[in-house]
């Protein structure tokens, strides 16, 4: 198979490693050798990430009385988690635009799908997206029992009504089927039994987690053939000893980051690897970002950005400031990825559903309404409330005022367009829109470049290359990476 292009190599590293990145960063990749530029963007900086924080716990009611609130304090409470959200969610977004360690945040984006959670606790979210941004890239046993502890999603899987002689298996069967190995690779029996192993683990009025002795079973247990008096520690030490759980990981980090569609036999080799570096989620990042096999045609250009990708990459690659960042929320909505607001607990399925005949219109139509400052009048969909316990739907409700109130209001971005009218200034004037192209498309073949010119405003050369970038930016094409 045959291998792209230096430079589209480096474009398609920007995309998968992170969320693509502007003309000038690739041609600076391109003074570098691939693997020094692999190693820059896995290794990162050495400390842990700032977090992305909106509350304190000082700053959150009591909610050991919040079945005593009145109406209007309760009011008060639930407008505070869902303003919270809204803002945990452009926060996180600017975070993934501005971070100076990208495959970071966009592993955490590939966690928060796999770990979906719902929780009306903006805390709770807060906690959780700080544990898959602090662990997204190290150790996945740590990952997998940091996120398991969190109240986020041991309130959203019902672990803390889980207690002995009452077992709730909620929590136990998602941690086989959706973390770890995979539906099939399991009995019920094994459910049953792991679901008294983790009785006890439940959460306190503050967020922390704690391990209740009293409501735990101590009893003997037999999970996938092992037996024991075991507790939620051992049961997940048990899941990460099947290979099972590599070979499921690594199935899915692959669609994600590869291709759609597998290849049985690379990902047999990866999950070996992975398995035996003891679930080094880097170290596989590694492997997959430094192989020839990455960098061939048939995995190049072949995902469909999902709406954060395609957002956070347009802002990548020209910088801009929303006079209401809120309105990345409305964008998330029209394209069907809400951030903290994942579709059910599979999280979201990806590839082709990110498409249908209306959202492809919009997506095509996205940077228009930026860079042209249009009015936003499609309206969006309303997020549904169906995932998770009731308690989150008069939340959902609010969101949805919210997203109502800015239909057929104008985006209005501050852009600056220096930095990428900057990467084009040697280029000569017949061959600017080719190389707009190939800069922004990992597959530009079929974009006729009488079509770029026959949209482009010409009179001068800032704004010929403007509108043609536009023009690029509004094609099937740049949908993929």
């Amino acid at each position: 198979m045959a291998v792209v292009p230096e430079q589209k190599q480096l474009q398609h590293l920007g995309w998968r490693a992170g969320f693509g990145e502007s003309p000038l960063v690739i041609q600076s990749w391109a003074k570098k050798r691939r693997k020094e530029v692999v190693k820059k963007i896995l290794l990162g900086p050495e400390a842990d990430p700032d977090p992305v924080k909106v509350v304190d716990e000082t700053d959150l009611p009591d909610y050991r009385r919040i079945r005593q609130m009145g109406a209007e304090e309760r009011k008060m409470v639930q407008r505070m988690n869902t303003d919270g959200i809204k803002d945990l969610n452009v926060l996180w977004t600017h975070a993934m635009i501005n971070s100076n360690h990208p495959l970071r945040e966009k592993m955490s984006l590939f966690w928060h799908g796999h770990f979906a959670c719902r929780t009306q606790n903006v805390l709770y979210n807060q906690q959780l997206l700080q544990v898959i941004r602090q662990h997204g890239l190290g150790d996945f046993g740590t990952l997998l029992t940091e996120v398991s502890k969190t109240p986020a999603m041991l309130a959203f899987l019902n672990n803390q009504q889980n207690r002995k002689q009452r077992p709730n298996e909620n929590f136990a069967r998602e941690v086989m089927e959706l973390f770890t190995m995979g539906r099939g690779n399991y009995t019920e029996t094994d459910i049953k039994e792991a679901a008294r192993a983790f009785t006890g683990w439940g959460y306190d009025e503050v967020g922390q987690f704690r391990f209740r002795k009293n409501f735990h079973d101590d009893g003997r247990k037999t999970v996938l053939g092992k037996s024991g008096n075991f507790d939620g520690d051992d049961v997940i030490r048990i899941l990460l000893e099947q290979k099972q759980t590599a070979q499921y990981i690594t199935t899915k980090i692959y669609r994600y980051f590869v291709n759609d569609t597998p290849d049985e036999a690379i990902v047999d080799k990866l999950a070996d690897r992975f398995y035996s570096s003891g679930y080094d989620i880097r170290k596989l990042m590694e492997d997959i970002f430094l192989a020839d096999w990455f960098y061939e045609e048939r995995n190049v250009g072949t995902l469909i950005k999902s709406p954060v990708q395609l957002m956070v990459g347009l802002r990548k690659t020209i910088p801009m400031q929303f006079e209401q960042e809120e309105a990345m929320l409305v964008f998330q909505r029209v394209m069907g990825q809400v951030l903290f607001y994942p579709p059910n607990v599979a999280g979201w399925p990806g590839g082709k559903s990110w498409i249908d005949s209306s959202s492809l219109m919009f997506r095509m139509r996205v940077p228009q309404i930026i860079l042209y400052s249009q009015e936003f009048n499609i309206r969006p969909k309303e997020i549904t409330p169906e995932m998770g316990e009731g308690s989150n739907y008069k939340m959902t409700m609010q969101v949805n005022e919210f997203l109502k109130k800015q239909y057929a209001r104008r985006v209005n971005a501050d852009v600056n367009w220096q930095p990428y009218l900057d990467a084009f200034k040697d280029v000569p004037r017949e061959k600017l829109a080719d190389n707009i192209a190939g800069s922004l498309l990992q597959k530009n073949e079929n974009i006729p470049r009488e079509l770029l010119e026959k949209y482009s405003d010409s009179s001068t050369r800032e704004s010929y290359i403007k509108t043609v970038t536009i023009d690029v930016m509004s094609t099937p094409e740049y949908q993929l990476c």
